[in-house]
């Protein structure tokens, strides 16, 4: 009896490992042929845009969403950018800073955080610093803490397009004619709310930006075209019903308005078209420059902004960027209501930020990929340089080489070394983060 059951147990317990061993042989441990299905298709995420993230890429990467369901259709010249910025030569990056969407923190980034060869000298006390090229006292950066608001207070793409050329070849003494520059406009978008919120609180504290030119086909703004929203020096302790009453206040819209070529509609003439017809326009050249600058980055996404940039230009960042969440704006407690009459006074900016962040968002998957399947490539011929200085190892010992094959085993064990050493330095990068 006690036989016969020893023989019942011993038939499954023989039919277990024969399948696990089958599978082994089948589907050994380090292929990627076999794998288990599930009835779930990854983990979504929703967007205000009313996009979805899906994420079912096999290698976890909770940055890297793996389809993006898009609304525009984004062509791959849209989606892979790269330029080949020549700091030694005559390019020249342009820092377009929007007011209130984190472009003091990114512009000290440009200044102080990048890997060059003649890092940007910042004195102490001093605001600007010089960022010259090397070997020559030319400056390749255009922004508020290198060159200062050299084309006036926060100036515009209208304003930045037709002064930058001039004002950089009078700064270098070179001709206009017998120079050819290429400048890469960069510049920073943020949630249309909490920078209007932003600015609120900005200009609740005193800010007026009273002196900026918001010039547009030679001249500024007269005051009937731009009348002011306050009297006095400033507007200090505004309400925040007040600061949207205002029909004239520039902080609506202000992000499509600063990206636009306003041109198009008359500048600050409100009576060449139409409110709709200039709405549609500006909106339409808004997207068009922010598609074809070189680079932009989002207020929300500081990982994925370094990420995008780095990639762009070639260039590297010294210590990682931080996302601040507890910001001033944050803190402002909104009723519903209030926030759909601020989304409506900001419904271009709302439009803008929308197509800006799904583009954002596919150009960061693309490049995530690309960098995946660069790395994939790249451990993929170092498996096949080992597996050939293996079998030639195995074959000079089998001839009886022992001299060569001691060489052949050294440079075995030092591709080893190298990979171990690139696995231990590759540490996760939240572990990198650092305010400074």
């Amino acid at each position: 009896m006690e036989e016969k059951f020893h023989r019942l147990i011993f038939i499954p317990v023989a039919a277990v490992l024969f399948l696990m061993i089958g599978y082994q042989y089948v589907c050994p441990a380090d292929s990627n042929s076999c794998y288990l299905r599930s009835d779930g298709k990854g983990i979504f995420q929703r967007y205000s845009s009313g996009f979805q993230l899906v994420y079912t890429d096999p290698e976890p990467d909770e940055d890297l969403p793996s389809r993006i369901t898009s609304r525009f259709n984004f062509t791959e010249r849209d989606l892979d950018r790269h330029v080949d910025f020549n700091i030694r030569g005559d390019d020249v990056m342009v820092f377009l800073h929007i007011q209130k969407t984190g472009g003091t923190t990114f512009g000290r980034h440009l200044v102080k955080n990048i890997q060059l060869e003649r890092p940007c000298d910042c004195m102490p006390g001093q605001r600007k610093c010089t960022c010259h090229r090397p070997g020559r006292a030319e400056s390749w950066l255009f922004s508020r803490f290198s060159t200062g608001w050299s084309c006036g207070l926060h100036a515009d793409w209208t304003e930045l397009t037709n002064c930058v050329p001039v004002v950089m070849n009078k700064r270098d003494k070179k001709s206009a004619t017998r120079n050819k520059r290429n400048f890469y406009y960069i510049t920073m978008l943020r949630d249309p709310v909490s920078r209007y919120l932003s600015e609120w609180k900005h200009v609740q504290r005193g800010a007026t930006w009273k002196t900026a030119l918001h010039m547009c086909d030679g001249r500024p703004p007269t005051q009937d075209e731009l009348p002011a929203c306050y009297s006095g020096e400033d507007w200090t302790g505004v309400a925040l019903t007040d600061f949207m009453s205002c029909p004239s206040n520039l902080a609506n819209n202000r992000q499509v308005r600063m990206l636009a070529d306003l041109s198009l509609v008359g500048c600050y003439n409100m009576t060449t078209v139409s409110e709709l017809e200039r709405g549609r326009v500006l909106l339409a050249s808004a997207k068009a420059n922010l598609r074809n600058m070189a680079f932009y980055g989002l207020t929300e996404f500081q990982r994925k902004t370094q990420f995008l940039f780095e990639r762009t230009f070639g260039l590297r960042f010294i210590q990682a960027f931080t996302q601040i969440n507890s910001t001033r704006a944050a803190s402002v407690g909104i009723s519903e209501k209030v926030r759909w009459r601020i989304e409506g006074l900001n419904a271009l900016d709302v439009e803008l930020y929308e197509y800006a962040k799904e583009l954002f968002l596919q150009r960061y998957q693309h490049g995530r990929q690309r960098q995946h399947r660069q790395e994939r490539l790249r451990r993929w011929q170092e498996k096949q340089h080992r597996q050939r200085l293996h079998r030639t190892y195995l074959a000079q010992l089998w001839r009886g080489g022992g001299a060569g094959a001691g060489e052949e085993q050294e440079e075995v064990k030092g591709l080893q070394e190298e990979q171990q050493e690139e696995v231990a330095t590759t540490e996760d990068y939240s572990s990198q983060v650092v305010r400074w």
